[in-house]
Formats: structure tokens, sequence, C-alpha cells
């Protein structure tokens, strides 16, 4: 654990260099990314909206990494553009994404869909519930989310010795309380915003709005 971690502090920018992404992105042995596991996740995402009828128009990746999710929303979505934001200035130069941070990321006009995928457990306490009630204010329609909960670890979920020890473990609570002030969580990751103004099923949602 760093010294940065310790101290309650966000993980920093220069953490995400070009050596923390050959590690676990591009190198097979360590890379956190499988292929198959990313197709079927975008088709779950991307086919459930569709079934609900959310219109996707615009999506925004927060933290969109090497792009994997740029491909899988233009096949399901053809019509809609995809915009990709990244916390790494190394990325940004090598994919030429927009610099920025969760936290603060500001738009004119909210998305049908943002994607934030593996990056809010970089964030401290007061930060992580920053970023997702900037979330909400980014979002006019659908939100998937992952991040890593401290029961995830505690109960083995996680495999360790591919996972980044950087990460905070914040109960899972935390980010379902903050999340459900913005959205309506379905399930899978999934949330709505109520602008979406989309009738759910009592049995659709999680007990929200």
């Amino acid at each position: 654990m760093t010294s940065a971690h310790r101290a309650g502090q966000s993980a920093s920018a220069d953490g995400f260099d070009a050596a923390y992404y050959e590690r676990f992105y591009f190198d097979k042995k360590t890379s956190v990314v499988d292929p198959a596991h990313t197709e079927r996740l975008g088709a779950f995402v991307c086919s459930y909206l569709q079934y609900l009828r959310v219109p996707v128009r615009r999506v925004l990746d927060l933290g969109c990494g090497i792009g994997l999710w740029r491909d899988i929303v233009a096949r399901h979505f053809p019509k809609a553009s995809f915009h990709g934001v990244e916390f790494s200035e190394y990325l940004c130069g090598r994919f030429g994404w927009e610099r920025g941070s969760v936290v603060d990321y500001q738009a004119r006009t909210p998305y049908d869909l943002v994607i934030c995928q593996g990056v809010l457990p970089y964030l401290n306490e007061a930060d992580v519930q920053q970023a997702m009630r900037n979330l909400a204010g980014l979002s006019r329609g659908a939100l998937y989310v992952e991040a890593v909960a401290r029961e995830d670890w505690e109960q083995d979920v996680v495999d360790e010795t591919l996972t980044d020890p950087r990460m905070f473990r914040h109960p899972a609570q935390l980010y379902r309380r903050t999340l459900g002030e913005g959205f309506t969580e379905l399930g899978g990751g999934l949330w709505l915003s109520p602008k979406a103004e989309l009738p759910l099923f009592a049995l659709e949602h999680m007990g929200g709005r």
C-alpha cells in the first residue's frame, strides 16, 4: 500500500502511466482484461437498455482506459456518439481522449449513457461521493458502474494477485447510498436517472424511487 493511500489521498495521475497499463492491460500474464467477459458485459448493458427503450444517442465513458467500450457501443448503438474521458495523461496522448476526472468533469449537455468502470475505488471517501453525485448530473438516461467493494475483498471475489492494491475498500452500501440519491438501481451495475422518465415494473428495480 502506498503512502498516499495510507494518508487517505485518492490515487494521483502519475500512477496511471505506461507501466500501469502494461501490467494491467497489455501483459497477458498480469492483465485484468478478459475480452470475452467485456463482450458479454457490453451485450448485457446495451441489450437491457434497448429493452427498457432508453434512447442512446450520446455516450460518455469516464475513465475509458484503452477504449474497450467504444467498439461495443458502436455495434449496439451505431448512430450514437462516443466520448472518452481519461485521468491518465499517458492514455490521452496515446489514444486522444479528453483529459478529465470523474470527480469534477462537466458537460454542457447530459449523456444518455454514462459508463464508469473500475474508476471509483481509486478515490478516497470524500472524492468518491463527490464523483457519484457528479455522475448524476452527467446522465439523463442510464449509468453503468463497476467498482470493487470491501465485501468483494472479504469474500475472495477478487483475485488479489491481479487486482491493484491501491484501491480503497469502500463498503458496497457507500456506493448504493450515494448513487441512490440520483439514480434508481436496476441491478447488474446499471442505474437509471429519473430524467429518463421511463416506467419500471416493481421487480425491475431494487427498491428505488
